[in-house]
């Protein structure tokens, strides 16, 4: 089938996707003990969108996320021990233990970072897709963004311009079915949001966000799109968020047999039993060992890394002599 990727990529897919995984579990058992820095916003069952969504880019290409962009963070290349240092606030973090775990970036790595602003990883993605444009780079860019943001009137007006303009700018929507605590039924008259895209000119396919090859495939026919200069294209990837808005959520707004189905269509389940037809067990295993050390190694060595050093430039100190 056309943009399906090679076993060897559906291998390194998966990779990642255990490494987020383990990941978002190793910060929730932290924040219970108390040793996390604020709230963390947990990706556990959306690994499928912000691993198999930027496989299909380029180093250029750039990509800005939410502020649950932990996949998004791992799936363009980020190493674990930089972004874990950074969430934990270490001077070897990915942004020198400055920016926290939502604000994560990588400019080498055409990671732009998440937002803690609801929606605002729209418009810079599109700012981003003008100047790839105007530059004649031939990169794309590209935004992953939730229902809830889909509802902000800068959503709207982005991809308005992109439409426009016909910007090399993937639009991939990350619908968990909520906003914090509100339903996206009582956010949106409307369950498939991607059929906004109609009216600006861009095409949209919706797929099953739990399944790593399907985001891929469509994400991968949207960015070719895009680098051709036919302008900017949106994917809505159908998932569900099963760990509650943060690791503060007290919970008690989901059905919890709607949790219970959505764990059984885990995007790693998916994965592994579509590659056991493809590859041996002793393989797989041999991957999922690997993830888990590299995880467990990371951790050990942020959590012993130095916390960052400030400094006051004496220049602009209103209490200092020259004052």
């Amino acid at each position: 089938m056309k943009n399906t990727p090679s076993v060897e990529q559906q291998l390194e897919i998966y990779r990642r996707m255990l490494l987020v995984r383990h990941l978002e579990e190793r910060l929730g058992a932290l924040h219970k003990e108390g040793r996390t820095r604020g709230p963390i916003h947990r990706c556990d069952g959306q690994e499928a969108v912000g691993v198999g969504a930027t496989a299909t880019l380029e180093i250029g290409d750039k990509v800005a996320t939410t502020h649950r962009g932990h996949a998004v963070y791992i799936g363009k290349g980020m190493a674990m021990r930089p972004v874990v240092a950074e969430i934990f606030g270490r001077a070897t973090g990915a942004c020198g233990g400055r920016a926290g775990h939502m604000l994560v970036a990588d400019a080498e790595k055409g990671v732009i970072g998440g937002n803690a602003i609801v929606g605002a990883g729209i418009p810079a993605a599109t700012g981003m897709a003008l100047s790839m444009q105007i530059l004649g780079t031939g990169n794309v860019a590209m935004c992953i963004f939730g229902d809830g943001a889909a509802q902000t009137g800068i959503c709207h007006e982005a991809m308005n311009m992109a439409g426009l303009w016909k910007l090399p700018v993937v639009f991939v929507l990350e619908h968990n079915q909520f906003g914090l605590t509100v339903p996206s039924d009582v956010q949106s008259p409307v369950a498939d949001l991607s059929i906004r895209a109609a009216g600006y000119a861009m095409p949209a396919e919706i797929v099953d966000g739990n399944d790593a090859v399907a985001v891929y495939r469509a994400v991968s026919a949207m960015v070719e799109r895009a680098r051709r200069g036919e302008g900017p294209g949106m994917v809505e990837c159908k998932t569900y968020r099963v760990e509650g808005f943060s690791t503060s959520d007290m919970g008690g707004y989901q059905k919890p047999e709607d949790i219970a189905a959505w764990k059984a269509r885990d995007p790693l389940l998916i994965s592994r039993k579509a590659l056991s037809e493809k590859v041996d067990e002793a393989r797989l295993a041999a991957i999922e060992a690997a993830a888990r050390a590299e995880t467990d190694e990371a951790f050990e060595a942020a959590l012993s890394d130095p916390m960052p050093e400030f400094m006051i430039d004496e220049a602009c100190n209103p209490y200092s002599e020259a004052h």
